[in-house]
Formats: structure tokens, sequence, C-alpha cells
């Protein structure tokens, strides 16, 4: 997913940014539904619903939906997701309802600029580089981790936990 939040832009073309690895397990979360009963193609109605307002939320030109902000992630709501600044980090994940992160805690409004990009921006379009860079630094963080809890925390946490852990700070709340 970080090749999707790699840009230090927010336009539509962002929408559309993802991993190449992504179809190779993207399946995998559909598996339970079809088990439940539902039919490929109300699946495949549904993912293409919500691929499309994903998309469409990558925009810096709508500022408020009004009332809708309180049900649905709105381009307010995901420009947040998509922020670098410290309060908007790991915050607002709902595709379609915001409901979700008001309810589990992660709902974050927008109220100052946000700053798009990582919280270490790679400054390149190569690639390569855009696709592997993280995975590269998240070996290095598990090779100068010391024991189990920071190796784990250097694979499976959110950024900056790692530095945190390392320099005696509190972690990035998740």
């Amino acid at each position: 997913h970080v090749t999707h939040h790699s840009s230090p832009y927010f336009n539509l073309t962002v929408g559309f940014r993802s991993s190449v690895l992504e179809p190779l397990y993207r399946f995998i979360y559909f598996i339970p539904i079809a088990l439940l009963g539902f039919q490929p193609v109300d699946i495949a109605f549904v993912y293409a619903a919500t691929q499309t307002w994903g998309i469409l939320v990558h925009t810096e030109k709508i500022k408020r939906l009004g009332w809708l902000e309180h049900i649905l992630v709105t381009p307010s709501h995901h420009r947040v997701h998509h922020g670098s600044n410290r309060q908007y980090l790991d915050r607002n994940h709902g595709g379609i309802f915001i409901l979700w992160d008001r309810l589990f805690g992660t709902f974050e409004p927008e109220v100052e600029r946000v700053r798009y990009g990582l919280t270490k921006n790679i400054h390149t379009y190569n690639l390569w580089r855009v696709f592997s860079h993280e995975y590269a630094a998240i070996l290095a963080d598990f090779r100068t981790a010391r024991g189990a809890k920071q190796k784990f925390g250097a694979v499976f946490f959110g950024p900056g936990w790692f530095a945190s852990q390392t320099q005696g700070a509190a972690p990035t709340p998740q």
C-alpha cells in the first residue's frame, strides 16, 4: 500500500496507484464472502463500486460534503488518510463508510493542511524504487532491531514505530 501513498500529490491519478503485487493477494479477502453464499457477480459489482468510489475521493477540489461527512468516506476524510502529518498517520481507513473509523477510534477530521507522501519521501519517479523502497527499509529495520518485540514491530507496525522504539520515545499510536 506504500506505493499508493508515495505520491507527494493528491489527485485522481493517485487513486489508480497500487502495488503490482496486489492482484496476487487481493482475492483472499473475498473468499469468506463467497463462502457465506454471496454470488460472484454480486461480489464483483460491490468491488467495482468500492474501487470507483475509492478513486473519486482522491481530490482536493471537493472541500466538504455536509451531512455525508458523518456517514461516507469523503475526499476530506481520505486526504487525512493520505497525510504524513503526525496526527494523520494511521487514520481514516474506511473505503466507503467512515462509520467504522468513528466506531473503532481511528477517525480524524481534516483540521490542518495535509502534507502528502510518506513520512520519509523517496523523491523519485523510478518505478522499481517506488515499488521496492519500503521492503528495503523494513529489512534494514529488521536487521537493526534488538529482540523479538522490535523485530516483530519493524515488520508489522505502522510508520514511525521502529524509530520511536530505538530512540526510547513512545510508539506511534495505532
